[in-house]
């Protein structure tokens, strides 16, 4: 085993390394410059289509592609050295500079890289891509993995009941199944509002008004031409931004991360509390069970709380650019992994819990007084008069003050309902409620 991950500092590169390592394909930092040069190759070739330089032919795109397609950990080196001398996004200019100058010094298409861009053209591409991709890929499968296992749990026990518990206290029956389906339904809604969001860069120049561009060629449509490139990549270009973009998009993103996790969270709690009830059982191992669901509830709070404050802070930015937005996006990564992490536990603990009916049944038998709210509401349309069931609303009520004896509240609300005013057949369908089947219904 290797055990350099006790030299770690953060847990998400120690000891849950392996439950995320599909998101280093993303926010590695061999990953966000393999993204920039992505993004600067493909800028590149779009220029080329302009007809301003002209090397370009299907020889030239694919050397050209092949420079992100094979960047590995053995080039990120090389243009960490080209760093050290200049400013990030510089090396990764000068990077890709240095290899078409080793093809041919001579090449016009040398002068075309980077051009006219700022760094925040780049990056900005380069994060959101990083965002949408790693949510499409690695964060929805995952949570659509969870929505299959509770389906399963829905179907499997759509018809067990369970007693409800409102403020804690014993209440209507409902089936386990559709408490379930509940956090299923929720999940489903904010799954689709996430995979549905239109994910936005800047790509405008220095103030996002293409003016290095337009001074060198003025005879292009610019706003255009970026337009239709950023959609090379399934985004959209915000029209008017500051040299940064303004993040709205990457808050409404964050925003709906978070109310997917807000929900997981409650769902953990909720299934935390049947286990501690004996409503839901392990299968091999309880303590773990109980600490999966537990892990998934303190990482979902930790990637919740990054979440929170990059929706609150990288909107506001100085006048027309201020650093704090490229410091704070380097965190993004963390924020989904230790959501990545809680999806994972919470899948390992869904697949070592069953229902103990034997539990379920016994609270249901022991608290028969839940029922009484039907009893009475059935009354309500029946021809009686009101101050008869008022006494028999007393009745009833009187039974269950001050008595802990189950069975006896069981034995006098049946002979309550047989001293009672109505027919024969009414009293008969009374007698039949008991708290397994006052669980009203649902629609799968």
């Amino acid at each position: 085993m290797d055990y350099q991950y006790l030299k770690c500092i953060s847990p998400i590169d120690g000891v849950y390394n392996t439950k995320i390592q599909d998101l280093e394909n993303y926010f590695s930092e061999i990953s966000f410059n393999k993204y920039r040069i992505l993004i600067e190759i493909e800028y590149l070739i779009s220029l080329g289509k302009l007809d301003i330089y002209e090397e370009l032919d299907e020889t030239m795109i694919d050397f050209l592609r092949n420079i992100y397609k094979n960047f590995n950990f053995e080039e990120c080196i090389k243009l960490k050295k080209i760093e050290e001398t200049n400013q990030d996004i510089k090396s990764v200019e000068y990077y890709i500079k240095k290899i078409l100058s080793d093809k041919d010094p001579s090449l016009e298409i040398i002068n075309y890289v980077h051009f006219g861009l700022s760094s925040q053209d780049i990056n900005s591409s380069s994060n959101i891509l990083m965002i949408k991709q790693s949510i499409s890929k690695v964060l929805l499968p995952c949570l659509n993995q969870i929505l299959g296992e509770i389906k399963k749990k829905i179907l499997e026990w759509s018809k067990s009941p369970l007693l409800a518990r409102t403020h804690g206290l014993p209440s209507s029956p409902t089936f386990l199944g559709k408490e379930m389906l509940v956090f299923y339904e929720r999940l489903v809604i904010q799954a689709r509002k996430l995979n549905g969001i239109n994910y936005t860069t800047k790509f405008g120049g220095e103030n996002g008004n293409f003016n290095a561009h337009h001074m060198a060629l003025p005879n292009i449509d610019w706003i255009e031409f970026a337009n239709k490139f950023v959609k090379i990549f399934g985004l959209e270009r915000n029209q008017y931004t500051t040299q940064i973009d303004h993040y709205d998009n990457y808050a409404e993103v964050f925003d709906c991360l978070k109310r997917i996790n807000v929900i997981l969270i409650d769902f953990c709690q909720d299934i935390w509390l049947y286990i501690s009830r004996n409503i839901l059982i392990q299968l091999k191992t309880p303590i773990l069970n109980i600490i999966n669901f537990e892990n998934a509830e303190g990482n979902l709070l930790m990637s919740n709380s990054m979440l929170e404050f990059f929706s609150r802070k990288l909107p506001v930015s100085r006048l027309q650019r201020d650093l704090t937005d490229s410091t704070i996006l380097r965190n993004v990564g963390s924020a989904f992994s230790y959501t990545l992490i809680a999806f994972k536990s919470i899948l390992e603990g869904l697949n070592k819990i069953q229902i103990n009916e034997k539990e379920m049944n016994l609270d249901l038998e022991n608290n028969y007084s839940v029922i009484i709210e039907g009893i009475q509401t059935r009354l309500r349309v029946l021809d009686i008069k009101v101050v008869d069931i008022d006494n028999f609303s007393d009745k009833i009520k009187n039974i269950t003050i001050n008595n802990d004896d189950k069975n006896l509240i069981k034995k006098n609300l049946i002979k309550i309902i047989e001293d009672g005013t109505f027919g024969q057949d009414e009293k008969k369908y009374l007698k039949t409620i008991t708290p397994f089947n006052y669980t009203g219904i649902y629609k799968l």
